[in-house]
């Protein structure tokens, strides 16, 4: 695992601190970070209740590549875009010229040649975002969907905001993340914003396989017992375990072992605090890394966090566009 560049941070702003790109949240500006989740909540309606939309980026064109398969963060954006008044284009990984074997530059300067003015992408590949940001014109943002195990920022701040809308003291909280932490970029980028806000103790759970390379996340406690790494947690996030990978490699459990001795269950919660929430990226392999009653139980906040999702985005991308109220 290489860490992520340390020359993402600076690349992202404008020289007047605001935000330009959004490629990754290690050293992100505390201040920045607070405002992007500040401006999130104003998107939020309840269920029932006509959505907020806003005109503030009309006239502007949105691109998503995604160059890796996606549901909820394509979807997302898609939808955060559209209730903004951009014009959105959803490029197809299956149909684009890439696969024909254009470079991605190739893809990127069409792109550009087309007017559009923010490019959201996903990649399998570590460094694609930061790549194309130094690539684009002036007026061209760059917002990471997901990149390789290295970062998923908008991710990382729909986790963050969902914990401070039920647990608003990050300061005093114990965060628990437990599943595949090394190759886990929404663990990277939940782990780098609460750096960021201090929380009080982020402890990553993991078989000794799927811990963290030395000298990455040093910041947090790595624990491979789940009960230890449970008790008296304020936030439990469990990660999505990629069924191709379990069993595959020297010391990585098979399912049933998985899931026996790191599986979020109803009786592994009560080690937590009664008030726990229980959170997950999704997609859920339910019976693996999660147990189905604790997913759908009263403590978990998982379709939240797809609420905020939404509302995350829209705040990003009018913050790019510049837009937002300082």
């Amino acid at each position: 695992m290489t860490a992520e560049l340390p020359d993402q941070a600076s690349l992202q702003l404008n020289p007047d601190g605001s935000l330009r790109h959004l490629l990754t949240l290690k050293g992100l500006d505390r201040e920045l970070l607070v405002r992007l989740l500040d401006d999130a909540e104003q998107f939020l309606s309840e269920p029932g209740v006509p959505l907020i939309r806003r005109n503030t980026l009309a006239g502007r064109t949105v691109a998503n590549l995604f160059f890796e398969p996606s549901t909820r963060t394509r979807a997302s954006f898609d939808l955060a875009g559209k209730r903004l008044g951009a014009d959105v284009l959803n490029l197809d990984v299956n149909t684009s010229s890439r696969k024909k074997g254009e470079s991605i530059l190739d893809t990127i300067y069409t792109l550009e040649a087309m007017l559009v003015d923010v490019m959201v992408v996903r990649d399998a590949s570590e460094g694609v975002p930061a790549f194309i940001a130094r690539h684009v014109k002036d007026h061209v943002s760059i917002l990471n969907a997901g990149e390789s195990d290295v970062s998923h920022p908008t991710q990382g701040l729909l986790d963050i905001l969902t914990i401070r809308q039920h647990k608003p003291n990050i300061q005093d909280l114990v965060v628990t993340i437990v599943g595949d932490i090394e190759h886990s970029r929404v663990a990277r980028s939940a782990a780098y914003g609460l750096q960021t806000l201090n929380v009080g103790e982020l402890r990553l759970v993991s078989p000794p396989a799927m811990a963290p390379a030395s000298g990455d996340l040093d910041f947090a406690r790595i624990v491979d017992n789940l009960e230890d790494g449970m008790r008296d947690a304020d936030v439990v996030m469990a990660l999505r375990i990629q069924r191709e990978r379990i069993g595959n490699l020297d010391g990585i459990p098979g399912i049933d072992e998985y899931f026996a001795n790191f599986g979020v269950s109803e009786e592994r919660l009560k080690l937590a605090k009664p008030d726990a929430i229980v959170m997950h990226p999704g997609p859920m392999n339910r019976g693996i890394e999660i147990e189905g009653t604790v997913a759908d139980g009263p403590q978990s906040v998982i379709t939240q966090q797809v609420t905020n999702g939404v509302a995350v985005r829209m705040a990003v991308l009018e913050h790019v566009a510049g837009h937002h109220n300082v």
